[in-house]
């Protein structure tokens, strides 16, 4: 269908149906009605090509049951961690998942028209509509589709988690996290140029425990939790060093100088 106007419906105009409204605009895709909370969906399907619920995961499935199939409607879902079955009384089913952090729908819909990548399933019409976006799309199959998204979870939310940790303790260091933030950034662009096992340096790097134990008795004196998270992470952050130095013995001498 790529090419040709395509009509459709949405219900549930919140943050990621807002930004995928925002993101059509002026496309082929043309919305003719939008569905909230408390509007009757039951006729949502009719008179439209797609209809597309973007609704949170465990309502897809009550949402799509209230919708009066209509055969010649594509029913798309947004859920990356749900399959199809979800959909299970409309004819064609199909999913759509933007790999894609959306803060806010006007954020949001700038980034699904950056060449996002889309996880697809099911009707052909999904793909279309991430080639409308000017997307990259591929395929996961159904017994991976929770890993998957759990995988897009930690991703995000537990990089979020993450940085308001560091942004909480440069609070108490009275350190503009904005310095910590650019820190991360590159970071961010190390692993994705060498991989997470070359990116890695700091004490955990070298096999310095010692700086390890340090780091974790002053973190003792501000907060259990903050200790927990550390010592989480550095314990992972420790394993990627042994795997490295593992791969890659130094050859510059670097690391053998005497512990104190």
């Amino acid at each position: 269908m790529s090419g040709s106007q395509v009509s459709f419906a949405l219900i549930g105009p919140g943050r990621a149906g807002r930004s995928l409204l925002g993101a059509l605009h002026g496309s082929d895709w043309q919305c003719q009605k939008t569905y909230g909370r408390e509007d009757n969906v039951a006729m949502a399907a009719q008179d439209v090509d797609v209809l597309i619920l973007a609704v949170p995961d465990g309502a897809i499935a009550g949402v799509a049951n209230s919708v009066v199939p209509a055969p010649n409607t594509a029913v798309l879902h947004l859920s990356g961690a749900k399959t199809l079955d979800v959909l299970a009384p409309h004819a064609r089913p199909g999913s759509v998942h933007p790999l894609v952090s959306l803060p806010n729908p006007v954020t949001g819909a700038a980034r699904l028209v950056d060449n996002a990548a889309f996880a697809v399933a099911g009707d052909p019409v999904g793909r279309s509509l991430v080639e409308t976006l000017g997307g990259r799309w591929f395929v996961v199959d159904d017994e991976q589709r929770a890993l998957y998204h759990a995988t897009a979870a930690i991703a995000s939310n537990h990089l979020v988690a993450l940085c308001a940790q560091v942004y909480r303790l440069a609070e108490r260091l009275q350190i503009p996290p904005d310095l910590y933030a650019e820190l991360m950034a590159k970071t961010l662009e190390n692993v994705r140029r060498v991989g997470p096992v070359e990116a890695l340096t700091g004490p955990a790097a070298r096999g310095d425990l010692a700086t390890v134990n340090d780091h974790t008795e002053a973190l003792s004196e501000l907060d259990e939790h903050e200790v927990a998270l550390y010592s989480l992470f550095a314990a992972e952050a420790t394993r990627l060093g042994e795997r490295a130095r593992r791969a890659e013995p130094a050859s510059d001498g670097q690391d053998r100088w005497p512990s104190g």
